[in-house]
């Protein structure tokens, strides 16, 4: 997986990974759900000198992790898409969000994390029947 690009949902913010990941995982951490409007968050820990990031509308908010320290999150002011954190627990490590690489197709996760926060039915609910895209009623 080494180099890699992404961008948010409009296209104003653009980045290069030049490195393999150093940890994948998928975080059920109340904060992530929130973050991302959704179950979960997947995310690749990235080498911070390997990550270049492009674009003007890049904002940031500043959350606290369960480790206490804090939490640089940081989005696009035109779309909202959240790209990368930057964990002061985890110094020189980009954690990118999955979902705005260009190619997910080498994405696996290792582990996921914080599952005491998991939404219900991703523990109980096995059976979730897939479609490929929005099924006819």
């Amino acid at each position: 997986m080494s180099r890699q690009t992404g961008q948010c949902l409009c296209g104003s913010i653009l980045y290069e990974i030049s490195a393999d990941p150093v940890f994948s995982a998928n975080c059920h951490c109340t904060h992530c759900q929130k973050a991302t409007g959704s179950a979960f968050s997947s995310n690749i820990g990235i080498p911070l000198e390997a990550f270049k990031i492009t674009g003007n509308s890049l904002g940031d908010y500043v959350d606290q992790g369960d480790s206490g320290q804090p939490l640089h999150r940081y989005f696009c002011n035109q779309c909202g898409s959240p790209i990368y954190t930057l964990a002061d627990s985890i110094p020189g490590v980009a954690i990118v969000k999955v979902g705005t690489l260009n190619d997910t197709s080498g994405y696996q996760p290792e582990v996921n994390i914080w599952c005491a926060s998991k939404m219900q039915w991703l523990k109980k609910n096995k059976a979730i029947v897939d479609f490929d895209q929005t099924p006819d009623r």
